[in-house]
C-alpha cells in the first residue's frame, strides 16, 4: 500500500472562499469560483483514498503545479510505477452531461464547457516537456476520472482516456496488475517533481471583503451555522447536533483571522471581537498562549 509521497492540500484561494462563506454574502463569480474549487478539491480527496489502498509498489504525488516556459500547468495525481507514469485529472462533475459532434464540443445544458480531455492532453504534452528538460525518458499514460457516481455523460466518444464512475474500480485494478520495481531512479524522479510545484498560482484573485464588513461569532464546522450553543469546555450547534472544544474553535478563529487579515496582530482583544464576544478572555488567553509565542509586554501583547 502505498503512502503519498506529497500529500495534498487546499490552495490559499479555497481556503479563503471557505473561510469568508458562513461570513459574507459571496457574489455569484465569488460564489460560482468557491463551488466550483470545494467540489474539485473533494473529487481529488475522494480518489486519493482509492489510490491509497493500491497494493503495488509505486510512487503517488497528490496535487502538482508546474511552471514550463514561462506558463503554469496544473496536475491532479501523478503515480510513478517501474516502467511508466500515470498522469491523473479528476473529475467531480455531477448530473448530466453531453458531447456533441462537429465540432467536438462538452456540454451540460446546451452550455460549452472546457472540454476535460483537450485539459488532459495539454497537461500531459507539458509534463512529457518538462521530463525531457530533465532527462527522464518514462512514458507517459493520462486518463481523466470522472469520480462522482452521479455523473452521466451522453454521446461519450470511443476515448481510452476517459474513465467514468462505472469503470473506476476495473482501472484501479488495472493499476494494481501493474508490475513494479522501483528504485533509486524513481526515487530521484519523485524528489524532482516535489521540488519543481510551485505550489499555488501566483497571485490568486481576491474577493473584495473588509474586517467590518463580516459576520462576527463562532459558527459550526459542519454546516456553518451561527446557532451555536457556547460552553466553558464545547460548542455544540443548535442546527445539526455538531460538538467541538472550545479550544479548537478558538484556533479556528484564530487561524481565519491570520488567513484574512495577515496585517492585523493576534491579540487577545482581537480574537475576543472575531468570536462575537461570546468566548471567554481567559480561554482565549490560554489558547493562545499554548499553541503561539507571544510577543510584547502587558496591554501590547501579541501572538504570532
Amino acid at each position: 500500500m502505498p503512502t503519498p509521497k506529497k500529500s495534498r492540500r487546499e490552495t490559499e484561494e479555497l481556503l479563503m472562499l471557505r473561510a469568508l462563506n458562513p461570513r459574507i454574502n459571496l457574489s455569484d463569480k465569488d460564489g460560482r469560483k468557491y463551488y466550483t474549487l470545494e467540489k474539485g478539491y473533494q473529487g481529488e480527496v475522494m480518489f486519493d483514498a482509492i489510490t491509497q489502498e493500491l497494493k503495488n509498489n509505486c510512487i503517488v504525488l497528490n496535487g502538482l503545479l508546474f511552471k514550463l516556459k514561462e506558463k503554469h500547468f496544473q496536475i491532479d495525481t501523478v503515480i510513478i510505477f517501474q516502467k511508466t507514469i500515470y498522469l491523473i485529472d479528476v473529475k467531480n462533475f455531477e448530473g448530466d452531461y453531453i458531447y456533441k459532434s462537429d465540432p467536438d464540443r462538452f456540454c451540460k445544458n446546451d452550455t460549452e464547457i472546457d472540454d476535460p480531455i483537450l485539459q488532459l492532453l495539454k497537461a500531459e504534452s507539458k509534463l512529457r516537456q518538462l521530463l525531457e528538460e530533465y532527462r527522464f525518458n518514462l512514458p507517459v499514460e493520462s486518463y481523466v476520472v470522472h469520480i462522482s457516481p452521479t455523473f452521466t455523460l451522453y454521446n461519450a466518444p470511443q476515448n481510452n482516456h476517459v474513465i467514468l464512475p462505472t469503470q473506476i474500480n476495473r482501472f484501479i485494478r488495472k493499476l494494481e496488475n501493474i508490475p513494479s520495481n522501483l528504485n533509486g531512479g524513481h526515487e530521484r524522479l519523485a524528489d524532482l517533481l516535489i521540488s519543481l510545484d510551485q505550489g499555488d498560482y501566483p497571485n490568486p484573485p481576491k474577493p473584495t471583503y473588509s474586517y467590518d464588513g463580516l459576520k462576527k461569532g463562532p459558527y459550526c464546522s459542519k454546516c456553518n451555522s451561527f446557532s451555536v450553543s457556547v460552553g466553558e469546555r464545547k460548542m455544540v450547534c443548535n442546527t445539526c447536533g455538531c460538538e467541538e472544544r472550545m479550544e479548537s474553535v478558538v484556533l479556528r478563529c484564530v487561524w481565519e483571522l491570520v488567513l484574512l487579515f495577515p496585517e492585523r496582530r493576534i491579540t487577545v482583544n482581537l480574537v475576543y471581537e472575531w468570536c462575537g464576544d461570546r468566548v471567554s478572555k481567559k480561554l482565549i488567553h490560554r489558547v493562545l498562549v499554548e499553541n503561539y509565542k507571544a510577543c510584547g509586554k502587558k496591554k501590547y501583547t501579541y501572538y504570532v
